[in-house]
């Protein structure tokens, strides 16, 4: 698997939600985009959750906030 941006999958999902707006777009174009689309997000959330950990984790470190995990 190719190590894309953020942003960059980002933009990708972005395109896909327009093509999904399409009222042209076939059902089958419309599952396989949707699909790729739950790819995507499943991307980002992997993403900021790793970033959000290594934030907490150096904010923890330095003394500057107590995190409580909810």
């Amino acid at each position: 698997m190719e190590n894309k941006s953020f942003e960059e999958i980002l933009t990708e999902l972005d395109n896909v939600v327009r093509k999904l707006e399409d009222r042209a777009i076939t059902l089958e174009d419309a599952v396989n985009s949707y699909t790729k689309g739950i790819e995507l997000s499943k991307q980002c959330y992997e993403i900021l959750g790793k970033n959000e950990e290594l934030v907490t984790l150096k904010m923890s470190e330095s003394g500057l906030v107590k995190f409580d995990k909810e």
